[in-house]
């Protein structure tokens, strides 16, 4: 073991795995809490591809500029760190799944229904909206 630790030492140091370490077990901690509110609050029908979706359809031109370039960040941020905690601590296809959501793209309702319509995830999902009296989404 404290050979493996020095092969990392050498490329990595003592200090970046510290901050990796902490920034690993504050997403764990936060993804715990963030991701089931997102997933509670969505709408059943959120990934029926047959329900049209608009976005701050009734707000001022450029408001909508800035809240689809922030929903666009926001999204890359959560798609960024649901990549990474599939390697560490937390939820990370959930996170992914709510990253995409998100973010803006061409067949982005298809490639969201096909990652839903997986057994244990539309399952994992419609657990945790039963425990909150949510009715289960439907694709």
């Amino acid at each position: 073991m404290d050979g493996l630790l020095a092969a990392i030492e050498q490329w990595i140091p003592v200090e970046v795995l510290i901050h990796l370490t902490i920034i690993s077990l504050i997403s764990f901690i936060a993804s715990l809490a963030i991701i089931p509110v997102i997933l509670i609050r969505l709408p059943h029908d959120y990934f029926d591809i047959s329900v049209p979706r608009h976005w701050m359809k009734n707000h001022h031109p450029i408001l909508r500029i800035f809240g689809l370039i922030a929903k666009n960040m926001l999204g890359g941020i959560f798609l960024l760190a649901g990549f990474i905690m599939l390697f560490l601590p937390g939820q990370g296809i959930l996170t992914m799944l709510i990253g995409l959501s998100f973010i803006d793209f061409p067949r982005k309702r298809l490639l969201e229904a096909r990652i839903i319509e997986q057994p244990m995830i539309l399952r994992t999902i419609n657990t945790m909206r039963q425990r909150y009296k949510k009715p289960p989404l439907t694709l």
